[in-house]
């Protein structure tokens, strides 16, 4: 055999070899953080349920999810395990300050113009959205168009249908 025909077997097998060390490595992060859980951090579960841990065991989590409800858990079962902050937010709908964090909604506040924006914006000239005044839309609905005149004249021509009709039949 040639090197030119085995090629493709060399490059799926290294291809076979990455794709499994990276799902293996996966595995080792998400072993870890189940590792270092502690009673009083939050957690969000494979299902979907958020609770606070109570005690670790070497394979079983026990978990409060609420006032007098304490579900006993395997560890593989524990999807995160959440900061503080997130914990507060997702169950307790406690913000943390973000003013820092907050990023203004218009470019006018990163701007050092002398001028504020409203004054600039106050120099414009008014813009015309095609809106036409009472009277205007008055005298319009006065004069049919010749496409409603047409289109009024087709349906006279078209014989009408009635309920019962025993032409259906």
């Amino acid at each position: 055999m040639s090197l030119v025909t085995l090629l493709p077997f060399i490059v799926l097998i290294g291809a076979m070899f990455l794709m499994t060390r990276s799902a293996k490595k996966k595995q080792q992060q998400a072993a870890d953080m189940r590792n270092q859980m502690q009673p009083g951090s939050g957690v969000r579960t494979i299902g979907g349920m958020y609770a606070t841990v109570k005690e670790v065991s070497d394979d079983t989590v026990l978990l409060d999810a609420g006032p007098g409800v304490e579900l006993l858990f395997a560890k593989n079962a524990i999807g995160a395990v959440l900061s503080d902050d997130e914990y507060n937010r997702i169950v307790h709908g406690i913000e943390h300050d973000l003013k820092s964090d907050v990023v203004p909604d218009d470019a006018s506040s990163l701007t050092e113009a002398d001028e504020p924006a409203a004054a600039a914006a106050s120099d414009d000239k008014p813009v015309d959205f095609g809106k036409k005044d009472e009277k205007d839309a008055k005298d319009e609905a006065e004069e049919p168009s010749e496409d409603a005149v047409a289109a009024e004249a087709k349906a006279d021509d078209e014989p009408k249908k009635t309920d019962g009709d025993s032409e259906a039949k």
